[in-house]
């Protein structure tokens, strides 16, 4: 008795297992194909001289080792495109996060009406077509007839020239990427905050804990995982800074918006250094893989203490 039903339990997790091999098959054949060879690829190249002849021709392809990663560290452009990341990163992602947070606390509040309309609203930008937004930021930096600088004139400010100074320039693409992108982490933020008891904050109350206190001791700490989620969709997001300074500066004036990923569009499509392009893609990565392992880090410390 023990014995047949024990073939049976096993001929029933072999049916399991096939089944599964073989929905699971094409999804890991398509990730395999478009995802892993591509990376391997890219992985090899950046140790050619891969270039436009080579597009025509495989055989002018020479193998030169760690020459690529020799002369990126040896670049002035590449650390200059490094420091104008950082600096988008280290600003961009904090207020991103900040300004995300605040707005999903306005909207969970019961004091606010039309949740749902400014819901809306402030995830619109997420999915408006950058160029669209562009145009429209364009006409509000613009040095003499732009909004801000209009705005900015009744406190008695001269006009700025937001995108063709050098001290401005990165900030003004900040404020730009802050003002599209918060919104999704904004949605983030309020499913988090919906998951939060009631009741906490009614025993908090009922102990005369009044809203700063609830919001340090009991919001933020509830929140902890869906923030280092939130913070790190945000630093991967902001270290693969691209289309902004593409479609608004052109990585100008004077290389002020530079950015690693735009630097690596410049030598692979512009220049055709496609196995220098593909060594800064690989440190790109290791410099966010770095990142994201330590605010795991910080994380664990921070709930272990």
């Amino acid at each position: 008795m023990y014995k047949g039903t024990r073939q049976i339990t096993n001929s029933f997790t072999k049916s399991f297992y096939s089944a599964a091999y073989f929905f699971l098959t094409p999804a890991l054949a398509a990730i395999f194909i478009f995802f892993f060879l591509p990376v391997i690829a890219a992985f090899v190249m950046s140790f050619t001289d891969f270039d436009i002849y080579s597009l025509g021709n495989i055989q002018y392809v020479r193998f030169v080792g760690f020459r690529n990663y020799l002369q990126l560290f040896n670049d002035p452009l590449f650390w200059q495109a490094l420091q104008n990341t950082f600096y988008f990163v280290l600003v961009g992602g904090p207020l991103s996060v900040a300004v995300s947070l605040g707005a999903a606390i306005l909207l969970n509040s019961k004091l606010v009406r039309f949740k749902s309309f400014f819901r809306v609203i402030y995830f619109a930008p997420v999915v408006t077509t950058l160029v669209a937004i562009a145009v429209v930021w364009r006409f509000v930096y613009h040095p003499r007839f732009g909004l801000l600088n209009y705005f900015l004139s009744f406190f008695g400010i001269n006009p700025i020239d937001w995108l063709g100074d050098p001290t401005y320039a990165m900030p003004a693409i900040i404020l730009l990427a802050v003002w599209k992108n918060f919104g999704y982490n904004m949605i983030i933020f309020i499913a988090g905050l919906q998951n939060i008891p009631d009741e906490l904050y009614e025993a908090a109350r009922i102990d005369g804990a009044n809203a700063r206190q609830q919001f340090l001791y009991i919001t933020i700490p509830m929140l902890a995982p869906t923030t280092l989620f939130v913070s790190i969709i945000t630093m991967i997001g902001y270290f693969q800074l691209f289309a902004e300074p593409y479609v608004m500066t052109q990585g100008g004036p004077l290389n002020s918006t530079l950015s690693i990923v735009l630097l690596m569009y410049q030598q692979g499509f512009r220049w055709w250094n496609m196995g220098y392009s593909a060594s800064l893609a690989f440190v790109l990565f290791v410099i966010i893989l770095i990142g994201s392992l330590v605010q795991f880090k910080l994380q664990k410390r921070g709930e272990e203490g």
